[in-house]
């Protein structure tokens, strides 16, 4: 009887050991586990970030992306603390806005620079632009600065000499077709080109309207269009956060083979990374 008593004991003892190690277990794991909030705009994104978010998750990091309508939010819930990170601009973006809304933040690591081709619906080149036609361009400063240098590449206007990173369309030198230079909110673009001769559009919204990069376009970007690294997009944190080591593991995992294989197959090319 005592025997028995005493084997039940070590039993229970046992039992209970296993229990409270197991929940211990559980509970490290979930302690271990971190989620990180990314930014982005476009829901096209979502294909670029599935490698990263595969990858990280063995190492216990939940990469959660929050999608925003347009690039007017995303800086500002970075600042905010609404997220922890964000990668949906390019450096003359991030900079126009860090300077002029007093954002604290600072640039993680770059992703890529993205083609921001001329597209029409009424012509099939651009020497086909007439004058006084219309031509659409993003409306605000860094993308708008930045179709203008496009629309300078093509022919169609020429800046001064001395004009800045982000020109404005008061920088015009030469407009020798006599344009009707349309500015519109970026995401409002593809609507427009039944109305106009021809528009620049940023590379993710040509994507969402089902726009392919690399056959649809009547004049194609280039990187070489540009002298520095103002178009490079850019993952973007908090300034306090720009040394933190899971947000540095994110980085490290959107610079890999994986992420540029889905450059060249679901985006057509229209994305080169900008890490190599």
């Amino acid at each position: 009887m005592r025997l028995k008593k005493s084997f039940n004991k070590k039993v229970l003892f046992i039992l209970v050991s296993f229990t409270v190690i197991f929940f211990a277990s559980c509970s490290n794991t979930n302690k271990d586990s971190i989620t990180v909030k990314i930014g982005h705009v476009g829901e096209s994104d979502r294909a670029i970030w599935k490698p990263v978010q595969e990858k990280l998750s063995k190492e216990g990091i939940n990469v959660e992306l929050v999608s925003f309508a347009d690039y007017s939010i995303p800086n500002q819930a970075l600042n905010d603390g609404d997220i922890d990170l964000n990668a949906f601009q390019h450096h003359a973006y991030f900079y126009n806005e860090t300077n002029t809304k007093g954002y604290n933040l600072s640039v993680l690591g770059v992703t890529f620079i993205s083609a921001m081709n001329i597209y029409s619906q009424k012509i099939s080149n651009v020497s086909e632009v007439k004058n006084g036609d219309k031509v659409a361009i993003p409306n605000d400063p860094s993308n708008g600065g930045r179709a203008l240098k496009v629309l300078q590449a093509a022919g169609l206007i020429k800046l001064k000499d001395n004009a800045p990173n982000n020109p404005e369309i008061s920088d015009i030198a030469e407009n020798p077709l006599n344009l009707d230079i349309v500015e519109v909110e970026a995401g409002s673009i593809y609507s427009l080109l039944p109305d106009v001769a021809c528009a620049v559009i940023n590379c993710n919204y040509a994507l969402d309207f089902g726009l392919n990069p690399g056959k649809d376009f009547i004049f194609q970007d280039n990187p070489k269009i540009y002298d520095n690294n103002m178009y490079v997009n850019l993952i973007a944190a908090r300034t306090e956060d720009k040394d933190n080591e899971v947000y540095k593991k994110i980085a490290d995992a959107y610079h890999s083979p994986e992420v540029e294989k889905v450059y060249a197959e679901e985006f057509k090319g229209a994305y080169l990374p900008a890490w190599k």
